[in-house]
């Protein structure tokens, strides 16, 4: 990797944290459509009984299988590695909610056009907290437990050494 390329951030989701209460999913659809409906939402909560709740969204793959999926070069990256996805060329044919591989890119259920997290830059504008004066991803600052961050991949592995160190010192101290 070049040293100019940056590490893409995106949605990341404690598990030990998440209760799976789907706020992150009504606010997401109501700051993109005006509308609280989890069909039409741009990340997902998963919650595999009974011990397991949490929410997916996109992973802004490197080599993007939902890219090269689409029939209608519809999709594309910008330069933060987020998924973009061109509304005047996408058909809704869903090629690539098929090659998605964590099942997140949907097609809306009205507009008949692929969804996906954008990090709320096509949210509306007029969900744009007068104080911040910018988008910013709406499910981090609604999410009760704050279980929802915005992280990129070496902040993850950081993360996980630490908590590895902590793991092995805590079976050294037992």
């Amino acid at each position: 990797m070049s040293a100019s390329k940056k590490f893409h951030r995106f949605i990341f989701v404690d598990p030990n944290l998440c209760t799976g209460c789907e706020i992150c999913e009504a606010v997401c659809s109501f700051v993109h459509d005006g509308e609280f409906n989890p069909l039409n939402t741009r990340i997902h909560r998963v919650r595999i009984e009974p011990i397991v709740n949490i929410a997916l969204s996109c992973q802004k793959c490197e080599d993007a299988p939902c890219i090269r999926a689409c029939m209608e070069n519809a999709i594309e990256k910008d330069e933060e590695g987020s998924i973009i996805i061109d509304k005047d060329k996408c058909t809704g044919c869903g090629f690539c909610v098929r090659a998605c591989p964590f099942g997140v890119i949907t097609i809306h259920l009205d507009s008949r056009i692929a969804i996906a997290c954008d990090l709320c830059e096509n949210m509306k504008e007029e969900f744009i907290d007068p104080e911040v004066g910018k988008k910013e991803p709406q499910c981090i600052i609604f999410c009760p437990k704050e279980a929802i961050s915005l992280k990129n991949v070496e902040q993850i592995g950081e993360e996980t050494r630490i908590d590895a160190v902590k793991r092995l010192l805590a079976e050294q101290l037992d």
